[in-house]
């Protein structure tokens, strides 16, 4: 005889639960970032105005993070969801640590960005906009390896960096597919709107999240006690 199912179980309600996880957690981000978000729509889009749209960005950083950490977390049953209660605990716990490496990592990229914007006045050789333009993609593949770490795991920040990078080469799937998920937002963006990555960015963690499962498996059993 077969098990009944009872009210919360099903495959309906999973997929409810996930779907009023997935919208609450992209309204929480969205309100947290949206300091930051309302700025950056009054900079203009000159090149020069790089610097002060990277300090725009500044509250993406701990946002993204709590995101994650609450979509990891979430509840499966629909009878029992707390997605807000877990994103501000995320907030809360992951805002200064994942600063610690947003703000560097943003203060990186925009020096790349300005200076291949800028490229003719530099006087450098031809072959640094090819090695600009390698390194800042791998710059943002290391961000997502160190901020789905930061979120999920409490170590120092140099360790973390240091494991974002190890994990860069070690687990090539989980790099692949935050790259796909970057080809993937900055298509969206170029070919739809800019506002897409702000709109899909729940649905976004959330398959990066998937992507990095070996990647959290491996410090869970390696690098944490």
């Amino acid at each position: 005889m077969s098990t009944p199912v009872t009210f919360g179980e099903g495959a309906l309600s999973r997929a409810a639960a996930l779907v009023h996880t997935l919208v609450t957690v992209e309204a929480l981000l969205l309100v947290a970032a949206s300091p930051g978000l309302a700025a950056l729509l009054l900079v203009g889009p000159d090149p020069s105005n790089l610097p002060l749209a990277a300090v725009c960005l500044l509250p993406l950083g701990p946002a993204l993070s709590a995101a994650l950490y609450a979509l990891h977390h979430r509840d499966r049953d629909l009878t029992d969801l707390h997605p807000a209660r877990a994103y501000w605990r995320g907030w809360r716990l992951n805002a200064v640590p994942a600063l610690k490496l947003w703000a560097p990592l943003l203060a990186w990229l925009t020096v790349i960005a300005f200076t291949l914007t800028h490229f003719s006045a530099t006087g450098l050789p031809g072959w640094w906009a090819v090695l600009l333009a390698v390194i800042g993609p791998a710059s943002l593949l290391w961000g997502a390896h160190a901020l789905v770490l930061t979120s999920l795991f409490a170590f120092r920040g140099r360790d973390t960096a240091r494991l974002a990078g190890y994990f860069l080469f070690r687990h090539g799937r989980a790099t692949l597919g935050a790259a796909s998920l970057l080809v993937l937002t900055a298509a969206g963006t170029v070919l739809l709107t800019e506002a897409l990555p702000a709109l899909l960015a729940a649905p976004l963690l959330l398959s990066l999240l998937h992507s990095s499962r070996p990647v959290i498996a491996e410090t869970q059993e390696d690098f944490t006690e």
